[in-house]
């Protein structure tokens, strides 16, 4: 019996490790409240913007900070650590922006596990890594070019089983899971009754 209670125990605390479920929360933030090192990269880097805003987005594991901006008609975004290092940089876009055998294999993942979705944003990422600099993605993100490195990023509400929410999923470039976690609603503390 005490065997059993302690299989018990460890194989819960093994799959709650393993869990999906990072929520985060992103409000904005002033443009002093920003990492140096990042304000330095968009100086740097940005021309011709409009509408920059800065935000910060914290979860139960870390902390990132995020540029939004407007260029060319399109919405951007770069992603920077706490130090302020690019980790990524991201355009809105929409389903028919999307390859049409990579949107196939979204839609299908999407309809196969989750019922009533409505989508509600689509994001084209451009990760940094050691084979792509910081100045490569933002190059690439600007041109708007399909690679085989970029990710897609949906996020819709839905139904799971018995949980009906908001859910975030990352695809590769060809429309393959990597990740998919539950979000939090908006954050709307500032509105005052």
């Amino acid at each position: 019996m005490r065997y059993s209670v302690t299989l018990f125990v460890l194989l819960f605390s093994i799959t709650t490790c393993f869990s999906q479920n990072k929520y985060e929360r992103e409000h904005r933030i002033l443009k002093k409240q920003f990492p140096p090192e990042a304000l330095a990269f968009i100086s740097q880097k940005l021309e011709s913007v409009k509408r920059i805003r800065f935000y910060k987005e914290i979860d139960s594991t870390k902390t990132r900070f995020e540029a939004k901006f407007k260029k060319d008609r399109l919405h951007y975004n770069l992603v920077f650590s706490k130090p302020g290092t690019l980790k990524a940089a991201g355009i809105t876009i929409k389903e028919i922006d999307i390859p049409s055998d990579s949107w196939d294999n979204v839609a299908g993942y999407l309809n196969r596990n989750f019922k009533k979705i409505r989508i509600k944003k689509i994001q084209q990422q451009y990760p940094v890594s050691p084979d792509t600099p910081p100045a490569k993605v933002l190059f690439d993100a600007f041109q708007n070019l399909l690679l085989p490195y970029l990710n897609y990023e949906v996020t819709f509400t839905g139904k799971k089983e018995m949980y009906h929410g908001e859910f975030e999923v990352l695809f590769d470039a060809q429309g393959n899971l990597i990740r998919i976690r539950k979000s939090l609603p908006a954050n709307h503390d500032h509105v005052l009754y």
